[in-house]
């Protein structure tokens, strides 16, 4: 994703993948409506939404006893087709450009990799890993070695980015370390998972229930979950180990037999690949940037995967240094802007880890009765009890707009702070232009996003029918060298949601001014870039 947002603004990139190609195993499979949101800005976004599972197949997440036992709850979704119309119906929390999608990031990885291929100024090295490197005053020189040839080669840019996984090289370099819960134990979603993607043709007759998305087991030996992958036979499913299974020591036939003890009946299983992870991490590093150094994705966060949250703050991550590094790289921003990475970024991370954290305490501290699976009126009870406790946890983990939509950037310097924002609450989101926060959304016609008039740099918005002049701004941001999009608005709802004249909008979707006028452009120019000065030359929209 980073190399699709500083490739599409002309940025020569160099990525190294130590991986031959894009991602073979499912891995993620939830991408956050915030995530579609940014694929629609790059204008991919209907082409991963008809990737994965078919249009017409529901995203429901349900829970049972087995795979073809007891259903015991089940929180129904719409399926991908379904979303593409539902969503300009929505208003409230869930007032968004894109809906969320349910695809395996082997998917996603093609599509990000295809059109970050196609930017011109984008060089994808495959096979190749980062053996070392130096920063200096003026740059980075890093050292590759070619995995298929063993040849070595040094490269010099004027930065480094460490995408590199929970077991960062450059992390580790630079001397930082996780902050956090290391090692939560819980009855499921805590400790050693076995992960499994699998092939089995008959799951779907054999189960006898209607097909979801995400199924959940829930019974005393073998605690599962397990994504839909096709629609048809591929699944990634992922157990608990006991105490008394060694990982190590597993064949194909024990994996298979506890997708058999999961399913509660003898599928035939084809397994397409196998390991093991450990659930229970909610960690953060303790810095995310060195001089021209920075670390994103699970280099600087580690989550326990309830919720889906750990490869969407990654892609926020992406776009919020993207176009950060443009700017400096361009020299229309100094390199004092790139701080407001960690500054924004690090706070956002501790917030998801600890929402993830709390989904996996409801998940996997909730422990099965022993009647739970008995043809029996206290075994029928049982079940009654648990589905009332997943068809409540279930909203709180999957219906989660609070957590999508209202991450925010209160304190940064690069935002022109006023007014109070909303509570931060998981299953909430109330839409609001105080600056720090995802721009409010609304839709101006049949599948016309107010997004879409967004300019893929600064955007300001005026609105209402008499709305102030915008020529000093736009004066201001060509002499800085930055890219001003004006979109005037005169639709009355969108002035009553900014609640403002001007909104000034930020590359990724974030408000970082309003105001009824804009006393001193440059001073605002100059704040919002990186150049900090005094915030008293603009008038806030309150008071």
């Amino acid at each position: 994703m980073l190399a699709n947002e500083l490739g599409r603004r002309n940025i020569c990139v160099l990525l190294v993948e130590e991986k031959s190609s894009t991602a073979f195993n499912p891995q993620a499979n939830a991408t956050q409506a915030r995530t579609m949101e940014h694929f629609r800005r790059h204008g991919f976004a209907d082409e991963v939404r008809a990737l994965g599972l078919p249009a017409d197949y529901p995203t429901d997440i349900a829970y049972f006893t087995r795979y073809a036992g007891y259903e015991l709850a089940r929180f129904s979704l719409p399926s991908s087709g379904a979303a593409r119309s539902r969503i300009q119906t929505l208003t409230g929390s869930w007032s968004a450009a894109e809906l969320p999608h349910r695809v395996s990031q082997k998917w996603v990885e093609k599509v990000l990799y295809e059109h970050a291929l196609a930017c011109r100024s984008n060089a994808i090295c495959f096979s190749h890993r980062l053996l070392s490197f130096e920063q200096y005053p003026d740059g980075v020189t890093a050292t590759i070695e070619n995995l298929e040839t063993g040849a070595t080669f040094t490269v010099s840019a004027d930065y480094l980015v460490g995408a590199d996984g929970a077991r960062s090289l450059v992390r580790q370099s630079l001397g930082f370390h996780y902050l956090g819960d290391g090692g939560a134990v819980r009855e499921f979603m805590g400790g050693r998972m076995h992960a499994m993607y699998i092939r089995v043709p008959d799951f779907y007759s054999m189960s006898g229930h209607a097909p979801a998305w995400m199924n959940v087991t829930f019974n005393r030996d073998r605690r599962a979950f397990m994504a839909a992958v096709d629609g048809k036979s591929e699944f990634a499913f992922h157990t608990q180990l006991r105490e008394d299974e060694d990982e190590t020591a597993l064949s194909d036939a024990d994996a298979a037999g506890m997708f058999r003890a999961a399913m509660g009946a003898q599928a035939d299983v084809e397994i397409l690949s196998r390991g093991t992870w450990r659930a229970g991490f909610t960690l953060v590093v303790e810095r995310m940037h060195d001089g021209r150094v920075f670390l994103g994705g699970d280099a600087a966060h580690l989550f326990t995967p309830t919720g889906g949250l750990g490869y969407n703050t990654a892609i926020e991550d992406a776009v919020n240094l993207g176009w950060k590094l443009a700017a400096v790289v361009r020299g229309s921003a100094p390199h004092s802007l790139l701080a407001s990475y960690e500054q924004e970024r690090r706070p956002a991370a501790v917030r998801n880890t600890n929402y993830a954290r709390q989904f996996a305490d409801s998940l996997g501290a909730n422990v099965a009765p022993a009647e739970l699976e008995d043809d029996s009126p206290a075994g029928a009870e049982a079940r009654a009890r648990a589905g009332e406790y997943f068809n409540v946890h279930a909203r709180k983990e999957f219906n989660i707009p609070g957590i999508t939509f209202g991450s925010r950037y209160d304190g940064s310097p690069i935002i022109v702070t006023d007014g109070d924002p909303p509570p931060d609450r998981a299953n909430v989101y109330i839409p609001t232009s105080c600056p720090g926060g995802r721009a409010p959304h609304l839709w101006l016609g049949e599948d016309h996003s107010l997004y879409d008039e967004f300019g893929f740099e600064w955007t300001l918005l005026r609105l209402g029918t008499k709305p102030p002049s915008a020529a000093g701004i736009k004066r201001a941001f060509a002499e800085a060298g930055l890219e001003l999009r004006v979109v005037d608005i005169m639709d009355a709802a969108a002035r009553d949601i900014y609640e403002t004249d001007l909104a000034l909008i930020r590359p990724d979707q974030v408000v970082a001014f309003r105001g009824r006028e804009i006393r001193d452009p440059g001073a605002l120019a100059a704040r919002v870039s990186g150049r900090v000065r005094s915030q008293s030359s603009v008038t806030p929209a309150q008071g």
